[in-house]
């Protein structure tokens, strides 16, 4: 969707912008699908580069604003599809942003609801809040600099998830949270017990945080080879290549198509001290050859990612998951097993028939020669408030072991 300025549209509260930012026609170093447009106090119109991770259009509805603006004001016009270029104090646009989401989350769960209609619900619920907490905006200078009063430093946490910038844009608030919080997760890391060290995510890279799938892959027991080669599919921050490689399995090869999850892979393996035993390959599922063990993680539900992060836990039309099964007989060696990591929790919802996944085994020539199972650890599946709860305290996560013919 092309955005493009609208005299009745865009209006502000506040005269007062950043300086050295574009207006409309001082070059052309912005495209029009790529910035977002406003009118300030005295009818200048200005433009600068629009970012979104999840590449939602530029609003085309913008109003300046600042610390005047109360949380009513801003939840109304947010719903109405009016986004707010905040000009004020940055850690009043937090506080505004926490009153925003908390009129949007007032609403309370639909009782009665079978799990699919919960599932529906809930994902609808999650959208719109997503949108109207995403129309309140921030710009940002060049070099990821926040020109606004308190505002941190986001610089290295910026880099990191964007890389360098030359030049200004507006990003959401709500975006900007989320790179900061994966650069927390970057600096601490996320300690994995099967390695007894801690792996460090990306931003927009899936982190490691459900151990019990990680530790399903450390137990289940190795084909019975005197030397083991794996693949990885779909490697994300390559914890599991790595669980493989400490586990003795060599050499491991491990694939993915996104190039911030080979970077984090890369990262990982060296860190944890296995480059030697570990390759990294750019792959649309399978590289090339055979292994003696394939092991594979796919997005759990089926259904559309909204975000980078979201493509780690739903798979349009199960894409990955058929992929996989598919392909997996072509690519194991004699006696060798591939293993697919999954919950059930799409069985649980309503989102796959209850026998589906062995149909799919069947269908691909694929025998199952045992399983593992764990139940699950985080704190959702605890939390009765959850919408999901239900399905979350039942979910199991299991390692299917199977073979070809």
């Amino acid at each position: 969707m092309r955005s493009s300025p609208r005299r009745d549209g865009p209006r502000s509260c506040d005269t007062g912008l950043v300086d050295g930012w574009h207006r409309a026609g001082d070059d052309g170093a912005v495209r029009d699908d790529q910035s977002i447009r406003w009118l300030d106090g005295s009818g200048r119109e200005h433009r600068v580069r629009w970012r979104s991770e999840s590449g939602g259009p530029p609003p085309q509805q913008v109003l300046v604003a600042d610390d005047r603006m109360n949380a009513d004001t801003a939840f109304r016009l947010a719903c109405e599809g009016t986004s707010l270029l905040w000009h004020g104090d940055f850690h009043n646009a937090r506080q505004l942003l926490s009153a925003m989401a908390r009129r949007v989350d007032r609403k309370p769960p639909k009782r009665g609801a079978s799990p699919q209609q919960s599932f529906r619900l809930h994902r609808q619920a999650q959208s719109r809040r997503a949108r109207i907490l995403g129309m309140l905006l921030l710009p940002v200078e060049a070099g990821h600099v926040i020109p606004l009063r308190r505002a941190p430093d986001v610089r290295l946490a910026c880099e990191q998830a964007y890389g360098p910038c030359r030049e200004p844009y507006v990003v959401s608030l709500r975006e900007l949270q989320g790179v900061l919080g994966a650069g927390e997760w970057r600096r601490k890391g996320v300690h994995v017990p099967a390695l007894g060290a801690s792996v460090v995510p990306h931003y927009g890279v899936f982190s490691p945080v459900r151990g019990e799938y990680v530790g399903l892959v450390a137990e289940a027991p190795l084909p019975s080879r005197d030397t083991v080669s794996a693949f990885d599919i779909g490697t994300g921050t390559g914890v599991l290549a790595a669980v493989l490689a400490r586990r003795g399995v060599r050499p491991v090869v491990a694939t993915d198509l996104d190039p911030r999850a080979l970077a984090c892979a890369r990262e990982n393996i060296d860190r944890l001290g296995v480059s030697a035993t570990v390759r990294i390959r750019q792959a649309d599922l399978f590289p090339e050859g055979r292994a003696s063990l394939v092991v594979c993680n796919p997005p759990w539900l089926p259904g559309r990612a909204r975000t980078p992060l979201e493509r780690a836990v739903y798979d349009p039309g199960s894409r990955m998951l058929h992929g996989f099964l598919d392909g997996l007989s072509g690519h194991l060696e004699p006696g060798g097993e591939g293993w697919l990591i999954i919950s059930d929790l799409a069985e649980r919802l309503g989102l796959r028939a209850p026998t589906e996944l062995t149909d799919l085994f069947g269908r691909a020539g694929l025998t199952v020669a045992g399983r593992l199972d764990a139940r699950p650890l985080h704190p959702r599946a605890h939390d009765p408030a959850d919408p999901l709860h239900e399905a979350r305290k039942a979910e199991v996560t299991s390692l299917w072991r199977l073979t070809a013919g």
